[in-house]
């Protein structure tokens, strides 16, 4: 699924110019993605563009100030690495509240634990379903390997 993410961030640069679900799933089908790989990527989104819409995460709790406190099945479905860098960027200030409950929402809707490289995607398909581009800090951390940065 995570690779049919990429693909539509990569040939989509905004949700708006993503064509409808039907004739997606025939792009998609026709550069060689699965069936079902592609299904879960559509109802994935689909429940993305729903929880944007709606707001998710811009209730209490989500001001400059407020501390988020992990539900022990977030935690089990985040790991420690993935809280670990939604913290990081919504320190540096690049993943405000209500962004950081999005990732979080579509982290755990994928309904079986992440690793850090799939947590990665879902925050760049984030910024993307909000038509925003993130800022340099985020794209070096969601693309550049550790051991490839250049130290300054």
């Amino acid at each position: 699924m995570f690779d049919v993410l990429v693909y539509v961030y990569e040939n989509y640069w905004r949700p708006d110019a993503c064509p409808d679900p039907e004739q997606l799933t025939r792009k998609l089908s026709a550069v060689g993605f699965e069936s079902d790989e592609i299904q879960d990527a559509l109802i994935w989104l689909a429940g993305l563009a729903e929880s944007a819409e709606s707001g998710t995460g811009t209730g209490t709790g989500s001001g400059p100030q407020s501390m988020r406190i992990y539900l022990p099945s977030e935690m089990e479905l985040l790991g420690d690495e993935s809280i670990g860098f939604i913290t990081f960027l919504e320190s540096a200030g690049v993943l405000p509240a209500p962004m950081r409950e999005l990732v979080i929402d579509r982290a755990t809707a994928i309904g079986e634990p992440i690793d850090l490289d799939a947590l990665k995607i879902i925050v760049l398909m984030v910024f993307w379903s909000l038509g925003e581009e993130p800022d340099a800090l985020v794209l070096d951390e969601l693309f550049v390997a550790p051991e490839d940065r250049l130290i300054h």
